[in-house]
């Protein structure tokens, strides 16, 4: 994992270090230093303009231009308090303005040349990622010692272009939030046991109701492509069309959840909600369902608008929310602030919950720690994408990851599923064929 610290979490860490500030400023000069000769591609004949900003974000870009001019690239170093309406002619701007220290807005002068933002673009907020005034879109963004929750969220990730993470001899542990990558997912989500039985990773499945059958369908056949051993899956008003693999089962009346508790013991998970309809019958077994059912719980879709908050917060067993924005105001009164983490972290407190929320950068909060997913984009905006990550939660929890660890893989595999499917005319079905190459893609 990649820790992630807010900027006033990164003050303090400064404040911590035993080093001296201006050893901290000659590490990270001499990182911008070297991204900066990676984008030229070379030294000689090369022309950078460093604009440096009064602080220490200022200080490092001096360090770097200092350290570019003794390789041979000609550097002009301009005071961010006292630059032109446009820059002159240049190679590459370094942006060593502002940094996550900005406190007003900012306009950046115009420029055709590639750059290089130091720890976060100017003008673009560290904690959120909202853009203050205005910010130069970098071809790429060299931050120190961990990430920033604003080259995560907002428009962040479109201004910060490709993040490194330089190693300055900080120490951010503990931190409070991490990037999941792909050695994460590998190490969490276990490789069939050579003596694997079907029923270890069973997923039991409520989901689809009449006119909505293929949320269901979408549900199920995601949680065994994604490594159930065997699925059991049914949908209110009758049975649903589920794949041959599946095995379909008939809710016998209106108190449906009775049914599910029946045998709820034999499976790892529970996913409900897809498809499932607001009828009184679906919130009364759904508000049963999440009372007396202690195994893992995936509550999606449907059942979130459904979801009785006083019966989340009583939950015996490990509960999982996946709200979408929507969602997540149906939830709270309100949609997410624009700090997405503190959002998430703050819903899955008071439900004593695991909350995934859904975005560009997907927020898994638990106890008081977070996990960011940014793997995947916009092919994951299609209808019946969520049903699909409810099954991948739901097998993840039956192999065997906790409530915490199951839905931030998931959203991992989701999300390269959707980076292995094409650009365009990708559908839901489609991520399903592309689950099991993405898990083996990161192992």
């Amino acid at each position: 994992m990649i820790p992630i610290v807010t900027p006033t979490e990164m003050a303090a860490v400064d404040a911590a270090a035993p080093e001296p500030v201006e050893e901290l400023i000659a590490r990270a000069g001499a990182a911008v230093a070297r991204s900066a000769r990676r984008l030229l591609g070379g030294t000689y004949g090369r022309r950078v303009i460093v604009v440096a900003g009064p602080g220490n974000n200022g200080a490092d870009g001096r360090v770097a231009a200092e350290r570019l001019r003794r390789s041979g690239v000609r550097v002009e170093v301009i005071d961010a308090r006292d630059v032109p309406a446009s820059l002159p002619s240049a190679d590459l701007v370094v942006d060593a303005a502002f940094g996550t220290g900005i406190n007003r807005a900012w306009a950046p002068p115009a420029t055709d040349a590639p750059v290089l933002a130091v720890d976060i673009p100017s003008g673009v907020h560290g904690l959120d990622g909202e853009v203050h005034g205005g910010a130069w879109r970098a071809e790429a963004t060299v931050t120190f010692a961990a990430l920033k929750p604003g080259l995560l969220l907002g428009a962040g990730p479109e201004r910060s272009g490709r993040v490194e993470v330089a190693d300055i001899g900080l120490d951010v542990e503990p931190a409070s939030a991490a990037l999941v990558t792909a050695a994460d997912v590998a190490e969490w989500v276990p490789h069939r046991d050579p003596t694997a039985h079907k029923w270890r990773s069973a997923v039991r499945v409520v989901a689809g109701s009449p006119g909505m059958s293929g949320a269901g369908r979408l549900v199920a056949e995601a949680a065994m492509r994604a490594g159930a051993g065997i699925v059991h899956a049914s949908a209110l008003g009758g049975d649903a069309s589920w794949p041959v693999e599946v095995v379909g089962r008939e809710l016998r009346g209106e108190d449906w959840a009775a049914d599910v508790l029946e045998d709820a013991d034999r499976f790892g998970a529970v996913v409900v909600g897809p498809g499932l309809g607001r009828s009184g019958t679906a919130a009364a077994g759904l508000d049963r369902l999440v009372a007396e059912c202690d195994r893992p719980l995936v509550v999606d879709a449907d059942g979130l608008a459904l979801l009785d908050p006083a019966t989340a917060r009583l939950r015996r067993g490990p509960l999982v929310l996946t709200p979408h924005d929507g969602e997540f105001a149906a939830l709270t009164g309100a949609r997410p602030a624009a700090d997405r983490f503190a959002a998430a972290r703050e819903l899955a407190a008071d439900l004593d919950a695991t909350v995934l929320l859904k975005g560009p950068t997907t927020i898994v909060a638990h106890g008081g720690f977070t996990l960011a997913v940014d793997e995947g984009d916009q092919r994951l905006a299609t209808a019946g994408s969520g049903d699909v990550l409810a099954g991948i939660i739901g097998a993840h929890l039956a192999r065997g990851l906790d409530s915490f660890r199951a839905p931030a893989a998931a959203a991992f595999v989701h999300g390269r599923a959707a980076g292995r499917s094409p650009i365009e005319g990708t559908v839901a079905r489609d991520l399903i064929d592309q689950l099991g190459p993405a898990l083996e893609s990161c192992r």
